[in-house]
């Protein structure tokens, strides 16, 4: 088996790695390394929770600690574009941990916090700067950066980039960079759009993927319960309240109605908090840090802000809401199973869009999702639960309809049709009485 000291990494980084345990390299870092190494340009496929940052950030290091030179004015020597504040903080933390016997500077930039102090951090210069590409093109227009000295340049997460419409964004960024760099690209994803941008910044590049596109985890459990979208929160609140769930993960679409369940699961005693675009860039990490922490058990995301997080301990994943783009249930639940760990992930479909978008899901993967039953006595159940909790000073207006109070049948939104009826997609399976 293939040792990170097989790679020819240098010293400083082997003893950073043996600081924290690090294993054998995992598939992607025993094959990108050496080509990185190299010099070699380098397009990567690769999943989330497979080990890329380590995979291009020990090659990248290594570089830049053996040929040192002075931090180049109002510049970077190293430049890594992240599609998210969450992720570039992930990435500059993991890159101070494998330099940590070195001497180069890390630092980030984005949106959400005061630019005035990104500036004077950049005006002697770094070594390696991770970045989202809206503050860095800020940046460079208020001519506090420039990147003609940049002499790596990676760009993550190049499938949610465009999903994000950071295309035209990027493509300036490429005319900025020297001709002269190595450019290292990765996807959870290659569909054509995301290889004709490759092939924009990448000169005769080493592909290299390490699992078939759009392969679910192996390691996840994955199960479906059909249920009315007004009964949705109630059997949230409920599995959260009477099941043993170590940590999870819960995907709402709407930043909006990210909020809207942490406050119910609020109202009944449920610890939470959510992560989102309307959220600051200090609330979000407070509530990052909770989760990882272990402090509160259960975080509320929508999938960019999600694209950040990475926490071993995830053992669950709800899918609240699907998302209408398949692939995206393979990032979502590629949040859990990490670090050889198994997992199990959850969703919620409703009975008007959501039907198709399983079909999109299990067709992309390959995998059909065990039928899971709505909980015994659930009416009962979800007739008892509390109000939500009062919103926050500042918190977002939900737009859109009411969609009642816990979700419970016979709320005031939405009303049943008279007679009796059933819960959810489980026709005749569970009665309303009288």
């Amino acid at each position: 088996m293939t040792q990170f000291s097989d790679l020819g990494l240098a010293e400083p980084l082997l003893r950073a790695l043996a600081a924290k345990d690090y294993g054998a390299p995992t598939p992607i870092q025993a094959r990108a390394i050496p080509v990185l190494l190299e010099g070699r340009d380098l397009c990567g496929i690769a999943q989330t929770g497979t080990g890329k940052t380590a995979a291009f950030a020990l090659p990248s290091l290594h570089y830049l600690a053996e040929n040192p030179v002075a931090r180049p004015h109002r510049a970077c020597r190293m430049l890594i574009l992240s599609p998210t504040r969450e992720l570039a903080s992930q990435i500059a933390d993991n890159f101070r941990l494998y330099a940590k016997y070195l001497n180069l500077s890390v630092t980030t930039v984005f949106g959400g916090v005061p630019v005035g102090k990104q500036k004077r951090r950049l005006e002697g210069g770094v070594d390696i700067l991770v970045a989202t590409p809206g503050r860095l093109l800020d940046l460079v227009d208020q001519r506090a950066l420039n990147l003609d000295r940049t002499e790596i340049f990676v760009l993550d997460e190049a499938d949610q980039m465009l999903d994000l419409g950071f295309i035209h964004a990027l493509k300036r960024i490429e005319k900025l960079l020297p001709n002269k760099r190595q450019s290292l690209f990765f996807s959870a994803t290659m569909p054509q759009k995301i290889r004709s941008l490759a092939g924009g910044f990448l000169d005769d590049p080493v592909e290299i993927s390490v699992a078939p596109q759009a392969t679910t985890v192996e390691r996840v459990d994955q199960f479906v319960t059909f249920v009315e979208q007004r009964e949705k929160q109630a059997l949230l609140t409920l599995t959260l309240r009477d099941q043993d769930i170590e940590r999870a993960l819960i995907f709402s679409r709407t930043k909006h109605g990210a909020d809207r369940i942490v406050r119910f699961l609020e109202g009944a005693g449920i610890g939470v908090a959510a992560i989102h675009g309307n959220k600051s860039q200090p609330q979000r990490e407070k509530a990052l840090g909770a989760f990882r922490e272990g402090r509160i058990r259960y975080l509320v995301a929508t999938d960019i802000a999600a694209r950040g997080i990475d926490i071993p301990a995830v053992s669950h994943v709800f899918n609240f809401d699907m998302p209408n783009v398949p692939e995206q249930y393979v990032h979502r639940i590629g949040r859990t199973a990490r670090a050889g760990a198994s997992g199990i992930a959850v969703s919620f479909i409703n009975n008007d869009d959501e039907r198709a978008y399983l079909k999109d899901i299990e067709r992309l993967t390959g995998v059909r999702l065990e039928k899971k039953p709505l909980p015994e006595g659930f009416v009962e159940a979800a007739a008892k639960l509390p109000k939500a909790a009062p919103k926050r000073r500042g918190e977002s207006q939900e737009h859109g309809r009411p969609r009642g109070g816990q979700g419970r049948p016979g709320g005031n939104n939405r009303r049943r049709r008279s007679g009796n009826r059933s819960v959810g997609a489980h026709k005749g399976s569970v009665r309303r009485a009288g």
